[in-house]
């Protein structure tokens, strides 16, 4: 059986070295198709992963706000639930804003394995500065505790988190709004809230164009929020970094049912980026889908061509004892080869044009950036695979051709 199958690839290798040309223009077909199909791919999976990274990593898996996403029934309407009641003319009682019990719900948080919780305080002052006014949004944060949540203190230009416990009234600002201010590290400013005005110094300044850090808003101490604001003992949200985030949706649903606070997965909050990611993947592998479909046509005009050109050949070998099974064998092990010998050159390849753009530098303000790249084995395997079934495919349509070859008519012919 080893024996036969070594003689019919043998046959197949001569008949791709007797048609050099064409032999030289499909592999050259299949190389081009894998290199592109690894640089693009690399591109979009790079570019995503990196993305979602970072998206993942700008805020909390799960942020736990005081909103609650359907209101809680009228006494009346709990009461009279199964009977025929109308209500109207009554005021709903304002809510006084807050997480309450939220000790209990930060240890809820807590016990998950792996997650690490942290409070917080938001709301919103103005800032005065040399006669102008400015809305910004505080977040008072625990230093010690957001620092494992949220990657703020890797987006700081200047300064750290934890300088916030060190400096009376010390906050952190982006340099885009220091920049409008006209200010810098250490300057004094005054916010006025409705529970009176305080002085601020700058103690760090975020970097230009941070995900999740807008030039609206300043971080300082919790405890500072919760003065500033008048609200002594209370915060409305809490952050839950997770071991692994794509449990995110399961454990805010766990969260919300249990305390009926808004709980926020990391999922939710970006679903419409999802969405978009979701139809560039389409896109992308469409495009990818086409270059090796165009890649396989070279393979199918070899094949094609040499079932026409072997026709008495095969025939012969008809006449001789070679089945149907073996004449497909011939013709698609033609196709493979072809696949294979492209899809290393093709490795090659893109293996360069992979390393061609990611020397690229792009100066993003002060920053240097790189092309994020999937350099990964996965996607030589994919490359490989879609190829090689391209290839398989192009080949058997004409090897089906040369297995249905009578050789009495053509030998007949022939004579």
């Amino acid at each position: 059986m080893i024996e036969r199958l070594v003689l019919l690839l043998g046959i197949a290798l001569k008949h791709l070295a007797r048609r050099r040309r064409q032999t030289l223009v499909a592999v050259s077909g299949v190389s081009v198709g894998v290199g592109f199909f690894l640089a693009v791919s690399a591109l979009m999976v790079g570019s995503q992963a990196d993305f979602i990274s970072r998206l993942i990593d700008a805020a909390p898996h799960i942020i736990i706000s005081d909103e609650i996403r359907s209101p809680p029934a009228q006494p009346g309407m709990r009461i009279y639930r199964d009977g025929a009641v109308a209500m109207h003319g009554y005021k709903v009682r304002n809510e006084v804003r807050g997480l309450k019990d939220w000790t209990a719900i930060l240890a809820a948080a807590n016990d998950i394995p792996g997650a690490i919780a942290s409070p917080s305080l938001t709301g919103g002052v103005t800032l005065r500065v040399g006669g102008r006014e400015e809305a910004l949004g505080i977040v008072g944060v625990e230093p010690e505790i957001e620092t494992k949540i949220s990657t703020i203190e890797e987006n700081m230009r200047i300064g750290h988190l934890r300088d916030l416990q060190t400096v009376q009234g010390g906050i952190i600002i982006g340099e885009d709004l220091a920049d409008r201010l006209g200010l810098n590290m250490g300057d004094v400013m005054t916010a006025t809230s409705s529970a009176g005005s305080r002085s601020l110094r700058i103690v760090g300044l975020f970097k230009k164009g941070q995900m999740g850090l807008s030039s609206g808003f300043g971080y300082v101490l919790l405890r500072e929020a919760q003065s500033m604001l008048g609200r002594p003992f209370i915060i409305n949200r809490i952050g839950v970094r997770l071991a692994d985030p794509y449990d995110a949706e399961a454990d805010a649903s766990s969260l919300e049912t249990r305390f009926g606070y808004k709980s926020e997965s990391w999922q939710e909050r970006s679903a419409d980026f999802m969405a978009m990611l979701l139809t560039r993947n389409v896109i992308m592998y469409s495009v990818i889908a086409a270059i090796l479909l165009v890649a396989s046509f070279g393979i199918y005009t070899v094949v094609s061509n040499s079932v026409s050109d072997k026709r008495r050949d095969i025939a012969i070998m008809r006449s001789m004892g070679f089945s149907a099974f073996d004449l497909q064998f011939i013709f698609v092990m033609e196709g493979i080869i072809l696949a294979m010998i492209g899809i290393i050159f093709g490795w090659m390849l893109g293996y360069g044009l992979m390393s061609i753009m990611g020397s690229l530098e792009f100066h993003m303000g002060s920053e240097i950036e790189h092309i994020p790249l999937d350099r990964s084995t996965r996607q030589y395997l994919i490359a490989a695979a879609a190829s090689l079934l391209a290839g398989s495919v192009a080949a058997w349509l004409p090897a089906r051709k040369a297995a249905s070859v009578d050789p009495v008519d053509i030998l007949r012919g022939a004579a």
